[in-house]
């Protein structure tokens, strides 16, 4: 006789993941969100600028930006990023009893859907988003190729920083799903080339040519013109980042590094905290039957972490960078569990004392953060 749902520690602390979420978004609203509004009262009217495709979208459905438009987007972003996640889930491993600490550790993860929830309206989950779609989308031709070059020319132009962030993970995606199963030809090796080439040329574009031509006086009263509420200036403090170049990028970060760099320990210890998924995680890599496609996994989640590392060099937010390394960590666990394997991988034991203590831990972190951890 199975004992009462509330007696089970895994649903239990399911349901206190749900109760955090709550907390953490209801934290989020009574903030001022100064980098989300002003994402989408940025477009395209003076030209071609980085980090403006949001705001361009917005203004041919409003002309006047109200604050609350933040989160009632972001919002319906998270949720759909959160369904398709539980679709994804469901169709890689299932929901039972057996699998409900691996999704515990996964979309329950402080580094997941709850940092999400804290930077509601920052540009991250689009990347997310984007390799979600790709991992349910069917991998049969060449058009799934075509489809991950679209999505990343969109997160570019959402922000140039997904070159490192989340483009990485859809290559990886990309070769795990398409090419190791329909092999190598010319057409769609030359397909791939110009894609990441196409996808390269934007983002120097991006990087090096899309700073506001403007002053920045009258880059601040058009932004004015377009807030439904012109009298808070507060939400405009930064309009600086149409105007700085990388080095300026740079040199923050490196003068920031020596209070940053005492971050890193907590992020070593969240990470460790996730043992019990690690061990997991190997083992579904050790699993796959082909020794080719061991090697490219591991390749590929070394060039991933190599990407974000240079991200560590380049911008300080560092929480949201780990975060958002882990979170594509999941998500190619999944591309990974769709290889071919030699034999079943044990899913994570949900009766042993050390891996539920972790979980529960795991469960009342409320978000990892933006810049600092918590």
């Amino acid at each position: 006789m199975k004992p009462p749902p509330w007696q089970n520690p895994w649903r239990v602390m399911l349901a206190v993941n749900v109760a955090v979420l709550i907390g953490v978004f209801w934290h989020k609203v009574l903030l001022p969100p100064w980098v989300p509004y002003i994402h989408l009262v940025v477009d395209y009217h003076f030209g071609f600028i980085k980090r403006a495709l949001i705001g361009a979208i917005v203004s041919l459905v409003v002309d006047k930006v109200p604050v609350w438009l933040v989160f009632a987007l972001a919002g319906t972003v998270w949720l759909i990023t959160l369904g398709l996640f539980i679709r994804l889930f469901q169709r890689t491993f299932g929901f039972d009893e057996k699998t409900l600490p691996l999704f515990l550790f996964t979309a329950a993860s402080p580094f997941f859907f709850k940092n999400f929830m804290h930077s509601l309206g920052h540009f991250d989950i689009y990347g997310c988003l984007a390799a979600i779609i790709l991992l349910l989308a069917p991998a049969r031709s060449i058009g799934f190729v075509l489809l991950a070059a679209l999505l990343s020319i969109i997160l570019i132009l959402i922000h140039h920083i997904h070159l490192l962030m989340y483009v990485p993970t859809i290559g990886v995606i990309v070769v795990l799903r398409y090419y190791l199963s329909a092999g190598i030809n010319r057409t769609n090796v030359a397909v791939g080339v110009i894609a990441t080439l196409a996808i390269g040329a934007l983002f120097i574009a991006a990087q090096f040519w899309g700073t506001m031509p403007i002053p920045a006086p009258q880059f601040i009263d058009y932004l004015k013109s377009r807030m439904a509420d012109p009298s808070r200036t507060d939400l405009l403090s930064f309009a600086y980042i149409w105007y700085q170049p990388l080095s300026k990028e740079i040199s923050d970060t490196w003068a920031r590094m020596p209070s940053n760099i005492l971050g890193v320990p907590v992020f070593a210890l969240l990470i460790w905290l996730h043992t019990p998924l690690w061990r997991y995680y190997a083992d579904t890599i050790r699993a796959l039957r082909e020794d080719l496609h061991r090697r490219l996994v591991v390749a590929a989640l070394t060039g991933v972490t190599l990407g974000y590392l240079i991200m560590f060099a380049i911008v300080f937010d560092y929480s949201r960078w780990v975060s958002n390394w882990a979170v594509c960590m999941f998500l190619i666990l999944h591309a990974v569990k769709m290889l071919p394997a030699s034999r079943a991988v044990a899913p994570i034991p949900a009766d042993d004392r050390k891996t539920t203590i972790f979980a529960a831990i795991v469960t009342l972190i409320p978000r990892v953060g933006i810049v600092r951890p918590f």
